[in-house]
C-alpha cells in the first residue's frame, strides 16, 4: 500500500503558529525519508486552530527541504485564484521541483463567510464554475490556448516545465465523474465525512479518459488516525482529537488540548455518542490493528493510497504515527528511503 500525509500545520494548545509550521516542515523530512508517497498541505481561513491558510507557499518549502517525496496541496481552494495565478504557480514549483508537485483542487471555500467574501474583495464569490476554471488551469499549465477567451490571449509563464500532476478533491462522490472525464486523480476526505463507497470509485475508474496530467486512473482516500504501540497509549492520544471533533460539531475552534486535558474533560452521555460516531472516521488503536484496517478498507474499495491525517498534541507522538505506519506497510517495499532507526 502506498502511503502519504496530509497536513492542516494544526497549533496544539501551548504553541503557536509559527511553531506549527516548522513542524511541518519536521513531517515532511520524516516522510520523505520513510517512503511516503507524497504530502499535501491544506487549506484554511479564518481560524487560529490550522494555520495552513497558504498551500502554495508550503509547498516551496518544503519541497526545497526534501528529496523524494511528491508534495503538493490537499487542495488549493480554487474559487479564490484565477485560472491563470494557478497556472503559473504550479508551474513555478514544478519548474524548481520537476516531477515532484502535485496540483491538488478543492471546490470549497475553506472558511467561514467572512473570510470568503475578505478573499474576493467583497465581491459576490463565484462558486459555481469550479469544473471550468480547473479545466481552464490545466490547459494554460500544459501550454494550451484555453477555450476559454478570457484566458485565451494571455500565456502562463514558465512554460515548457514538467507537468504536475493534477488531482480533483471530495467528500461526497459528486467529483468523482468529472476527475474522471478531465483525467486527473480523485482524492477522497474519508476523514471529514465518512461517505466513501465502492461504487463512487467504480465510476471513477470506469469512466477515466487519460490525459497529460494522469495516465490511469488514480485514488487516494484521507484517514484520521491516531496509532502508537498499545492501543492503550492510542486511546490516550486520541482524546484531544475525539474533544477537537465535539467542539467542531458545535461550531467552536480551540487548540488541540493535551491528553490529561482531554481525560479530565467533563462529558455528557450525547457528548459521548458524538465521540463514538466521530470515531467511524477517526482509526484509533495499536500499530498493527490501524495497518490491518487500513489493508481491509483498500482491499473492499478499490483504492490506490491511504493519505495519513494525524493530530497528537506532542510533535513526537505525530512522527511516531507516521513511522509506526511506515514500519507495519512500508517497510517490505523497495521504494521506501530509509534513513533512521523506526
Amino acid at each position: 500500500m502506498r502511503l502519504s500525509v496530509l497536513d492542516q500545520a494544526p497549533v496544539t494548545s501551548g504553541n503557536t503558529a509559527g511553531a506549527a509550521l516548522k513542524k511541518a516542515e519536521e513531517l515532511a523530512i520524516v516522510a520523505d525519508q520513510l517512503g511516503y508517497r507524497r504530502m499535501w498541505m491544506a487549506e484554511h481561513h479564518g481560524t487560529s486552530t490550522f494555520v495552513s491558510s497558504a498551500p502554495e507557499v508550503a509547498a516551496a518549502h518544503l519541497a526545497a527541504k526534501t528529496n523524494h517525496i511528491r508534495i503538493g496541496t490537499g487542495g488549493v481552494m480554487m474559487m479564490h485564484y484565477s485560472p491563470l495565478k494557478l497556472a503559473e504557480v504550479f508551474k513555478t514549483l514544478s519548474a524548481f521541483s520537476p516531477g515532484r508537485i502535485d496540483f491538488g483542487v478543492g471546490r470549497a471555500p475553506g472558511g467561514d463567510n467572512p473570510s470568503m467574501y475578505a478573499l474576493s474583495e467583497g465581491r459576490q464569490p463565484m462558486m459555481n464554475n469550479m469544473y471550468e476554471k480547473f479545466h481552464t488551469a490545466m490547459q494554460l499549465i500544459n501550454d494550451e490556448v484555453p477555450e476559454d477567451e478570457l484566458y485565451s490571449k494571455t500565456i502562463a509563464a514558465p512554460s515548457q516545465i514538467i507537468l504536475p500532476e493534477a488531482w480533483l478533491l471530495g467528500s461526497t462522490g459528486n467529483s468523482a465523474l468529472k476527475a474522471a472525464e478531465m483525467g486527473v486523480g480523485y482524492s477522497f476526505a474519508q476523514f471529514f465525512n465518512g461517505a466513501m463507497t465502492k461504487e463512487i470509485f467504480d465510476a471513477y475508474k470506469n469512466n477515466f479518459q487519460p490525459s497529460a496530467f494522469m495516465e490511469k486512473p488514480e485514488i487516494s482516500v484521507t484517514f484520521m488516525v491516531t496509532t502508537a504501540e498499545t492501543k492503550e497509549e492510542a486511546e490516550f492520544e486520541a482524546g484531544p482529537q475525539d474533544i477537537f471533533g465535539l467542539l467542531f460539531k458545535r461550531g467552536q475552534f480551540r487548540p488541540l488540548m493535551t491528553p490529561e486535558e482531554a481525560q479530565s474533560y467533563s462529558l455528557t452521555e450525547m457528548d459521548r455518542m458524538i465521540i463514538n460516531d466521530n470515531r467511524k472516521r477517526h482509526f484509533v488503536g495499536a500499530a498493527k490493528e490501524v495497518a490491518s484496517l487500513l489493508q481491509e478498507e483498500q482491499e473492499q474499495y478499490g483504492f490506490d493510497e491511504a493519505m495519513i491525517c494525524s493530530i497528537p498534541h506532542s510533535q513526537e507522538k505525530r512522527l511516531d504515527v507516521y513511522r509506526l505506519l511506515a514500519r507495519e506497510l512500508l517497510s517490505s517495499q523497495p521504494t521506501s528511503h530509509w534513513s533512521r532507526e523506526l
